[in-house]
């Protein structure tokens, strides 16, 4: 009986130990996939802002000599760019990852013609046209290599994307007012990019940023 009782105790314990363990990392899991989410929001909302704000500015600055919303439009889309680099690398968009990477020098030309008056040098547009033709170039090639030749949804998108977004960065840090087309391409790919991934956030501010993306396009055109 003593011996029993003894095993009973061992049994009790035992399980007991289990069962606190299951709730303990239950209860880790739950808060770091809280914290996940929390996190996604805050570079929903910090990346998407600031792109949105860039629309915003360069849209107003069309149409106006010099204006400093341009110049501030470029220094937004700067700002925005962390955030969207971490959510595309979590979500395995390595192709829209790097292009988001590679329109920096395109926003950085924006503001040098916007600060200097067109007084740079045309080497610096040299350098900016040739990467960003090379980028579009690789960005599609390595998209069909990472699918073993098979074309998929996600990649067409980001392909789309890719050609959108450095397209219509260094046009419009040109004044040339097809970069605002190009900025649709790259908004209504990147908002079915984002309905598949479940952004919700990314995709309500990619229709509000249409708007401006049209409103800009047509103010070039006067």
């Amino acid at each position: 009986m003593y011996y029993r009782y003894i095993l009973s105790l061992y049994c009790l314990n035992y399980l007991t130990n289990k069962f606190l363990f299951f709730i303990l990392l239950m209860s880790t899991v739950t808060q770091n996939k809280k914290e996940e989410v929390k996190m996604n929001i805050v570079l929903q909302l910090w990346g998407g802002i600031f792109y949105l704000l860039a629309k915003i500015f360069l849209s107003n600055a069309e149409g106006k000599e010099n204006s400093k919303w341009r110049r501030i439009g470029w220094l937004a889309y700067l700002i925005g760019i962390p955030a969207w680099i971490i959510v595309l690398e979590q979500n395995h968009n390595w192709i829209a990852m790097t292009i988001e990477l590679g329109g920096a020098p395109s926003m950085i030309l924006g503001i040098i013609v916007t600060t200097q008056k067109h007084n740079y040098s045309p080497r610096i547009d040299t350098v900016v046209k040739i990467f960003v033709w090379m980028l579009i170039i690789i960005g599609i090639v390595y998209s069909i290599y990472e699918s073993h030749g098979t074309i998929l949804l996600t990649q067409i998108l980001e392909c789309g994307v890719t050609i959108g977004y450095l397209a219509g960065t260094y046009l419009l840090a040109k004044r040339n007012g097809k970069g605002w087309l190009f900025f649709a391409v790259m908004n209504v790919s990147m908002g079915i990019l984002m309905t598949i991934q479940n952004k919700w956030i990314f995709v309500a501010l990619q229709i509000i940023s249409l708007y401006f993306v049209f409103k800009g396009f047509k103010k070039s055109k006067n």
